[in-house]
């Protein structure tokens, strides 16, 4: 089993990061897409999804740029992963076919679901201001 992020879960991971180091202040788009080797094209859209979530703030025009919204300590890499790739729990059987949803849980409902969500919490558990330094 393979637990990994989409590019573009990767990409706001480290561009939030390139935000939260202490020198980081505000960075233009250009300036995030140098500093993280995000294309330069994507940056945008991206920043719009970080932005929606509350994690990042964006002033317009020729001093414009983002910066982080809140205090990284108060942000943690959940927060991030699921601002770019949405609520990931599976909330279906994991064995195709879905006997869950006929008869009651199936025999290893649990044992997955528990599984699910130690990885949620430990995601939760990690501060950006301890991975960014």
């Amino acid at each position: 089993m393979r637990i990994e992020l989409t590019r573009k879960g990767d990409y706001g991971v480290r561009t939030m990061l390139a935000l939260a180091r202490p020198d980081a202040g505000q960075m233009t788009a250009a300036r995030l897409a140098e500093a993280t080797g995000v294309p330069p094209s994507l940056v945008p859209r991206l920043m719009g999804d970080l932005v929606r979530a509350g994690l990042v703030v964006n002033r317009r025009g020729r001093l414009g740029g983002y910066r982080i919204a809140r205090p990284p300590a108060d942000i943690s890499l959940l927060d991030v992963v699921e601002a770019i790739e949405g609520d990931g729990r599976r909330r279906t059987c994991v064995l195709l076919g879905g006997p869950c949803r006929r008869e009651g849980p199936c025999e290893v409902h649990d044992a997955f679901f528990r599984a699910q969500e130690a990885l949620f919490g430990s995601l939760a558990s990690v501060s950006l201001d301890e991975v960014a330094r």
